[in-house]
Parts: C-alpha cells; sequence; structure tokens
C-alpha cells in the first residue's frame, strides 16, 4: 500500500512550505487555502489510516480492514468536497488579495515613514524579492517610502510589476496543484478501498481471521 509513503509525503513537504511561506501572513484571508495547510492535514491523517490498514492486513482483521476502508471512503468524500468548495471559491481570491495586500501594505508603509520595521514590513520584502515585484500594482503604492526591496541587486527599476498580478498567478497554480493532489489522493485510496475489499474476501473464503 502506498497510503504510508503518501501520508509521510505529504506531511513533510506541507510542514517545508509552511515554514518557508511568507504569502499568508499579508494575505489573511486566503491563508486558509494555502495548499501547505492541506498537504499538512491530510499527510497527518492519510498516515493514521494507513497505518490502521496496515494493522489490519498484518493481523488479517476483518474489523480493521472494514474500518480502514469506511475511513479511506470519507475521507475522499472530503477530499472531493473541499476541492469542489475551492472551485466555487476561487472567483473571490481577486477581491481579497487586492483588499488584504492593500491593507498590509498602508500598516507597512506607516512605520516605515519613521524609520521603524514591523513583521508586515519584512514580509513584504521577502515577497518582493521572491517574486520581483513592487507594491500592490506598482512601485508608487509605496509613494515616497519605496523599500529597497524593490530594487535588483544591480540596479533600482521602479518599473516593475505590482505584486498583485504576481500573486494571483501563484495563487492559480497553487489551485492547480492541489486540484492535481485530489486526484492523486482520490485514485491511490481507491486503490487502497479495492485491496482492503480483496483481502477482505479472502480472509472470509479461507475462514482465516485473527483478532488482535
Amino acid at each position: 500500500m502506498n497510503q504510508p509513503i503518501c501520508g509521510t509525503a505529504g506531511f513533510g513537504f506541507g510542514v517545508f512550505m509552511m515554514m518557508n511561506s511568507k504569502v499568508s501572513s499579508l494575505i489573511p484571508s486566503l491563508s486558509s487555502l494555502n495548499i501547505a495547510n492541506m498537504l499538512f492535514i491530510t499527510g497527518i491523517i492519510m498516515t493514521c489510516v494507513s497505518f490502521l490498514g496496515f494493522l489490519g492486513a498484518l493481523k488479517e482483521n476483518h474489523c480493521l480492514l472494514v474500518t480502514f476502508f469506511i475511513l479511506l471512503f470519507i475521507l475522499m468524500l472530503v477530499e472531493l468536497t473541499a476541492a469542489f468548495l475551492l472551485l466555487l471559491y476561487e472567483s473571490k481570491i481577486d477581491s481579497f488579495l487586492q483588499r488584504d495586500l492593500t491593507d498590509s501594505l498602508e500598516k507597512s508603509r506607516e512605520p516605515a515613514k519613521a524609520g521603524n520595521l514591523t513583521m508586515s514590513t519584512g514580509d513584504w520584502d521577502i515577497i518582493q524579492t521572491t517574486f520581483q515585484c513592487c507594491g500592490v500594482h506598482n512601485s508608487s503604492d509605496w509613494k515616497d517610502n519605496v523599500p529597497v526591496s524593490c530594487c535588483s541587486k544591480t540596479q533600482c527599476d521602479l518599473n516593475q510589476p505590482g505584486c498583485y498580478n504576481k500573486l494571483k498567478a501563484w495563487f492559480e497554480e497553487n489551485f492547480l496543484a492541489t486540484g492535481a493532489a485530489v486526484i492523486v489522493l482520490c485514485i491511490i485510496e481507491v486503490l487502497g478501498m479495492c485491496f482492503s475489499v480483496t483481502l477482505f474476501c479472502h480472509i472470509s473464503q479461507s475462514g482465516l481471521s485473527y483478532k488482535l
């Protein structure tokens, strides 16, 4: 069964993305849609469920195999429901993205006038350096307090595109990655359910059923 491997991989990759992502702090409305959170939670659940299936197969226990099948089926339904809700939520990304970016930039710009740095200011520096963008729509959003992160290593090009379009594309890629991950997980879960049914029938026909 591949569920333990996929569960552990999803958990580990989710933790890695959560530790290396600064986008959610600037866009609180969309932080719950981050694929890192989904991979983290799904990875934990899949690892626990697959351990139950492994134990059921090892002990050839009817009860554990049936429980494994039911939990996999429920998990698959939850994933499909979440994917459907994400598709409905996708149309609202633009409004949330613009509003949150504008609010966080306003909060960052005021301390910058006094020479103070906040968490939002540091996150904006990371985002602007990583995505090679400046401001929400362009550098004029910063007015007279354009940060150094809007400049490249060799020159200060204030004509860089705004971070709104860059982050919008990034979130769209997250949605595509989430959709692909859901499809792969559902296929693996269907295979796991088929395996549990096959093993259950084999145990029933052979008359073998061991208790824990």
